[in-house]
Order: C-alpha cells, then structure tokens, then sequence
C-alpha cells in the first residue's frame, strides 16, 4: 500500500467517525494517530491535512484539531446585512470584535460608493467575527460620517453595525449591491483568521443604503474563511414548491 493511499483511507475511516460527532469535539493528536494505525508522522499528518481540506476539521496553533461544521451564509437583498442575525439564523452563536476603529480620509473606492469627495473624513472600522467563539471572518468597513458619531465606543455596547444604525442613526439599511468572490488571502490575512495554511477564502464586498432615502452609509469589505463558511446568494423571488 502507497502512503498516498495510506493517510486516504485513514482520511475516509476518520470522516465516518466525525460524521457522528458534535462541531467542537477535539479529535486525536497526529502522535495517537500514528499509534492507532501503525503508521508514520507523514501518513498521519497527511491524513489530518486531508480532512482540512475537506472542510472536516480545522486546526488550531497550540490547541489541536477539532471537528468542523460549515454555516451557510446567506446574502439575499431580502435579508437584512448584519452578521450576526445571518450566523444566527444558520443555528451557531456570533461574535465580533473591533481591532481598530478611527475617523480617516476615505480613499477613492470606498469615497465613490459611499457618494462622497475623496478624502472626505469617513469611521474606518476593522473587526474578527467569531462563529461559536471561533475566527471566521476579518471585515473592514467604511460607514459616513453623518451615520452615527463615536462608532468605536458605540461598538463596544453594541456589537452588531446593523443594529447600531438601526437604534442610533434610524437607518432601516437594506443590502443594495454585493460582489463575491474566492480568493487566495494575504498572508496577514492568513494570520487574522488563524489559518493554518494558504487556502481559498470567501471575499465579499457590500454596499448598504439606507431603504427610505437610498443615502449610502455603509461600504464594506470581508473575508471569510472557506472552511468554516459556505456563502448562499438568493437573487430574485423564490419559485413556489410544487407538490408533484
């Protein structure tokens, strides 16, 4: 038997097993591997990578590997934009916390979408969102200034942007153009979402406006980790479920 074929079958043995096992659960140590099927640390450490690969498990520096389950993120012009309603509404708990927040010039791109002069001040905002205490998302965000005063300290009562225009700026914000995409991350952003290794993530951008007077106020930019995240788009009206 080839290694390849070696670390495959114990990959597709240990895949049943955390089929029937709860996200969260942490699995055995490449070193417990090696022992339980008598092979070498490459087979066992190729094992665990093709899980990874698979979306299975993940691995965490200094911690182990543990069982992996995918949300599904759903972006639909129906749906409000706030993280936290759409991971909730996938049955897992959010979370997310701001790195950094301050007022900044706006640079050409997000100046465009937000309908204002280039270098006009605008809150700059960069947060991780969490998926049941996991890092699952980086998002930088650029929100107008007429929108809401003192973004930072407001974020640190409320923690959903969606819900702090709602209850401080009386925006009803509806999602009014979105572009998604996969792309190979940064290594800086490798390292803000604790990737392991190089892979594929989600790259969403998004421009909000506010559903009565179509002022945009925010215009944001977020990478997801494939592993953790399946992306849904729901574009147009859902067709009637037939019953033949």
């Amino acid at each position: 038997m080839t290694q390849r074929n070696g670390y495959h079958k114990i990959a597709g043995q240990l895949a049943d097993e955390i089929a029937q096992l709860e996200s969260g659960t942490k699995l055995a140590s490449e070193h417990e591997l090696m022992a339980r099927f008598g092979v070498g640390r490459a087979s066992a450490r190729s094992a665990v990578q093709e899980l990874e690969r698979r979306g299975l498990v993940r691995r965490l520096r200094g911690s182990g590997t543990y069982v992996n389950r995918r949300i599904d993120y759903v972006v639909s012009k129906e749906k409000r934009p706030s993280w936290h309603r759409t991971v909730e509404a996938a049955g897992a708990v959010p979370r997310s916390s701001v790195l950094q927040s301050e007022i900044r010039p706006t640079p050409e791109t997000p100046a465009g979408y937000l309908g204002i002069e280039p270098g006009d001040p605008a809150h700059y905002m960069r947060r991780l969102r969490y998926v049941d205490d996991h890092v699952a998302a980086l998002g930088e965000e650029w929100v107008a200034c007429d929108a809401v005063t003192e973004l930072g300290s407001a974020m640190r009562v409320e923690e959903s942007l969606d819900e702090l225009l709602r209850q401080m700026g009386r925006f009803d914000v509806v999602r009014s153009w979105c572009r998604t995409a996969t792309e190979l991350p940064t290594p800086e952003i490798c390292k803000a979402l604790e990737m392991t290794y190089i892979a594929p993530v989600w790259v969403i951008e998004s421009i909000n406006r506010d559903s009565e007077t179509g002022v945009a106020v925010t215009y944001s930019t977020a990478w997801m980790r494939a592993d953790m995240i399946r992306v849904v788009m729901e574009i147009g009206d859902q067709p009637p479920v037939s019953n033949h």
